[in-house]
């Protein structure tokens, strides 16, 4: 099944309607596919997530690779069915409230998104915004053809700070938590 593209919003309980091979994202109403990830994505994606699932054993937090949604505008007054719902690479959720059996509905604590020529522009400027304007309190954009990674991290004014800019000698302390360090050398050498 394609997705569809007629002149309308389209809203969380349509994306639960499609078949569950159809992986796409909604932002602003509006469905955009996704196409499967490559060899080099899903070796990146796999090692942090092990890295930080590592670390969050007995914290209470969890986190979950792609596919796993989120539906962003869930928790703004008066919107019953959100409008923006992504599939980040990476979820961290420590609100254990926030999921249930399908997803977390409301901000994830951390988002995670591993950039391709197709989404890099959605990933650097749309999901940006909408990470920010729903109190994501941290976001990383990793480039594999870089190998260099983006970490944003929501302020007290909530907007996100100067980015740290990372490339494959460092090691990043993942703000959120007091000593999450994760080793980019690790992630970028394989």
């Amino acid at each position: 099944m394609s997705i569809p593209k007629d002149n309308r919003i389209y809203t969380y309980s349509d994306y639960m309607s499609w078949p569950d091979d159809v992986r796409a994202e909604i932002i602003e109403g509006i469905p955009y596919m996704q196409v499967a990830p490559s060899r080099i994505h899903q070796e990146i994606l796999s090692e942090v997530h092990r890295q930080i699932a590592n670390y969050l054993i007995g914290t209470g937090c969890s986190v979950y690779p792609a596919p796993f949604h989120v539906v962003l505008d869930a928790e703004k007054e008066g919107k019953q069915d959100g409008q923006n719902v992504f599939e980040p690479d990476i979820t961290v959720v420590c609100d254990q409230s926030k999921l249930d059996e399908n997803g977390c509905q409301g901000s994830p604590n951390m988002t995670v998104e591993i950039t391709s020529p197709s989404t890099a522009r959605k990933d650097k400027i749309e999901k940006f915004n909408k990470y920010e304007q729903a109190g994501v309190r941290e976001y990383w954009i990793i480039e594999p053809q870089e190998k260099v990674v983006t970490v944003f991290t929501l302020q007290e004014n909530y907007r996100f700070g100067r980015p740290g800019l990372y490339s494959t000698e460092d090691k990043v302390e993942v703000s959120i938590f007091d000593d999450l360090i994760i080793d980019l050398k690790m992630v970028f050498d394989r």
